[in-house]
């Protein structure tokens, strides 16, 4: 029971999230999803599925009333009225026919979230290449900018995934912070990260560690220095937690060591945090690959 596909409601640039319903015994796929979503009014939903935009695994539009089963996998597009423009464009230093690799501006998220859709990293790339298969390999926080890797081949993406799964990445970011003349360099911070308060902070714990991250110093001025930082693991805001957890919280840092209100709207004060370079073997052909990111701290 599929709604007529109209071409004219498909939507060209925003690509789409995916979620596989959990069970319950609802009669049709509009119940279950508005179920699964309880914060998207149903009006919204009804919407969404009379303009084609709740999609099958063959990118067929589903009609509301389509049954309900366990398990299923749906495609929808999310959306956001009045979508804020974030005023820096990002830049590609690298596209082939798997890979694609681009440098992210401060501000602009990696993937559709909150109250960003259309002014991503990826809706953009889609837009930009052509390509709605693309599907980013790994995140960096909206605050940071640097290096983002996209897959831009279903049929090799596993192989990439799986240097990151595997850890086979060689990641190198660059920061701006208080100096530590207290500390010797280079240094390894091992510590415990868990979800913090509000439910978007990180914070260090007691317990087993499950964070890595290598500290150099690339640079002293009297006020502050730049830091090379490499982590081994990717855990949420690793990086400004243990910054800061050093008593060097990141310049600019809007969530650590303490949550300053920020207006969404001010760009003036950018993290002083880049994904400066990316080295790794390809897994399709075996040669080494390094990107470097040009954007200036």
């Amino acid at each position: 029971m599929h709604a007529p596909r109209n071409p004219a409601t498909e939507p060209l640039a925003t690509p789409a999230s995916t979620v596989h319903l959990r069970p319950g015994n609802w009669a049709t796929l509009f119940d279950a999803v508005c179920a699964h979503f309880p914060r998207i009014p149903p009006d919204t939903w009804r919407e969404r599925f009379a303009r084609g935009r709740v999609l099958d695994e063959d990118g067929l539009p589903f009609a509301a009333e389509h049954p309900y089963r366990a398990g299923m996998r749906v495609h929808y597009f999310r959306e956001v009225d009045a979508e804020s423009p974030i005023p820096f464009a990002e830049s590609i230093v690298h596209a082939d026919a798997d890979l694609v690799v681009a440098d992210k501006p401060h501000f602009l998220p990696v993937a559709p979230s909150g109250r960003h859709v259309a002014e991503t990293l990826l809706a953009r790339l889609v837009a930009r290449l052509d390509n709605p298969h693309l599907v980013p390999l790994h995140r960096i926080d909206r605050d940071s900018a640097g290096l983002v890797l996209f897959s831009a081949n279903p049929a090799t993406r596993a192989r990439y995934q799986a240097l990151f799964r595997e850890r086979a990445i060689e990641k190198s970011y660059e920061a701006l912070a208080a100096p530590l003349p207290d500390f010797a360099f280079p240094l390894v911070r091992r510590t415990r990260i868990v979800a913090g308060t509000p439910f978007f902070r990180m914070r260090e714990t007691a317990g087993a560690a499950n964070s890595e991250t290598h500290i150099g110093v690339i640079s002293r001025e009297a006020a502050r220095w730049r830091y090379a930082l490499q982590p081994v693991s990717g855990r949420k805001h690793q990086l400004r937690v243990h910054m800061a957890a050093l008593g060097a919280a990141i310049e600019n840092d809007p969530y650590y060591p303490e949550l300053h209100t920020v207006d969404p709207a001010d760009f003036s004060r950018p993290l002083r945090l880049v994904a400066r370079a990316l080295a790794f073997e390809d897994p399709l052909d075996g040669r080494r690959r390094r990107f470097e990111s040009g954007i200036a701290l």
